[in-house]
């Protein structure tokens, strides 16, 4: 296979792009998909392999383009299906956010969901209709998280086939 040392080089800056895109699942700011994505894009174009780097990167771009679609219109609809309303997620998102930066670590998941609640809980007038739209808004970013993380590690899966056989 014997790469050079720039081809090396570019590898690992691929490979640190799809890491910190499949981090960026979890941490605000990062934009997970694009940075998978662009891990192969930069691989495909610097990284000297063969021509099978152009299919590669195709089925990358399907996938991430997939993933991005998929992760906001399932959830979605669920959400809807539940009646949860994009205002409230859009309380938990921003709380969620604040607390990321308040209390590390665990100030994400405290702030949106703090964030749903409040919000359906005015919405809704009452402590005992306010949860269980909070627990439907909670299973929705989980999949939506889920969903992402998996178009992430096929995206990496599809690299990592493209560095062996490309």
């Amino acid at each position: 296979m014997g790469l050079t040392d720039s081809q090396a080089a570019v590898s690992v800056v691929a490979a640190l792009a799809i890491l910190a895109g499949l981090a960026g699942v979890v941490v605000p700011g990062l934009p997970a998909l694009p940075l998978c994505w662009g891990g192969v894009l930069v691989w495909a174009l610097f990284g000297g392999a063969g021509p099978g780097r152009w299919a590669v990167l195709a089925a990358a771009t399907l996938v991430a383009a997939g993933g991005t679609v998929v992760k906001y219109a399932w959830p979605g609809r669920n959400l809807k299906r539940t009646g949860v309303p994009t205002s409230s997620l859009l309380a938990g998102g921003l709380l969620g956010l604040v607390g990321f930066f308040v209390i590390p670590v665990v100030g994400l998941v405290l702030g949106f969901v703090g964030g749903v609640f409040g919000a359906e809980r005015l919405r809704l007038g009452s402590n005992q209709l306010a949860w269980p739209a909070t627990v439907q808004a909670l299973k929705a970013a989980g999949l939506s998280m889920m969903v992402e993380f998996l178009a992430g590690l096929v995206v990496a899966a599809l690299w990592v086939a493209g560095l062996l056989f490309a």
